[in-house]
């Protein structure tokens, strides 16, 4: 029987590089996308086209309301920072970009799909390289939360099927990551990086995840296909 991976899917370049190196790998694609009230519902279009291309045998995607939290600029009534340079963004500090909780709480219905499905796998495209400082994205992090998984789980606990979070970006650049993605045939047309696209889904190319798209793109030597307004 060949092994099921979950694949948590944003539509951008790091979840898709993460989908093609666990198709890679040989698993089935068991893909998870969110509608969580995010500024934008673009993404769930470009995780659409993604899933189709990378042939996950299922596509879900999963409506919660991160709106009745707010506190993040992708959720609440807060402009998106933007720069004229990459060189602009502060290091310091966690964004106001950052989406209290939700690499936690996608990876809670993550877990949950796998437990069903008796899935081993979880992969997540965070890195702590090119980002932008969010605490959920770090390696301490991603063992805490696989440790608590294997706890809570029927699955976990009864040793029949134990749960790894897979992080293959985790220490790669954005150039390293677009390399990796563009020798598994990765279609980056496909995919949409921006916090603040306008309604015909071009990308800002100022807000600080287009700032690293653009330079990932730059330094890998690997035309950007990115429409941009």
């Amino acid at each position: 029987m060949t092994d099921k991976a979950i694949v948590l899917s944003s539509g951008g370049i790091d979840s898709t590089t993460a989908m093609a190196i666990a198709k890679s790998t040989g698993k089935d694609i068991y893909a998870l996308s969110f509608r969580y009230g995010q500024r934008h519902f673009i993404e769930i279009e470009a995780s659409k086209k993604v899933a189709r291309s990378l042939g996950a045998k299922v596509h879900k995607i999963i409506d919660i309301d991160l709106r009745q939290f707010g506190g993040s600029a992708l959720t609440d009534e807060i402009n998106v920072p933007k720069h004229d340079s990459i060189d602009d963004i502060e290091e310091d500090g966690i964004p106001i970009t950052y989406v209290p909780a939700r690499n936690t709480i996608f990876l809670s219905y993550a877990m949950a799909w796998a437990e069903v499905l008796k899935a081993t796998s979880v992969y997540i495209g965070v890195t702590a390289v090119d980002y932008s400082g969010y605490p959920d994205c770090r390696p301490a992090f991603i063992e805490a939360f696989e440790k608590m998984a294997n706890l809570a789980t029927k699955t976990g606990v009864t040793k029949e099927a134990v749960l790894k979070i897979e992080t293959p970006l985790i220490h790669l650049s954005k150039a390293e990551i677009i390399t990796t993605g563009n020798k598994l045939g990765v279609d980056y047309s496909l995919t949409i990086s921006c916090y603040d696209p306008d309604r015909n889904g071009k990308s800002c190319a100022r807000c600080d995840s287009c700032l690293h798209r653009i330079k990932g793109f730059k330094k890998a030597g690997i035309k950007d296909p990115t429409p941009y307004y």
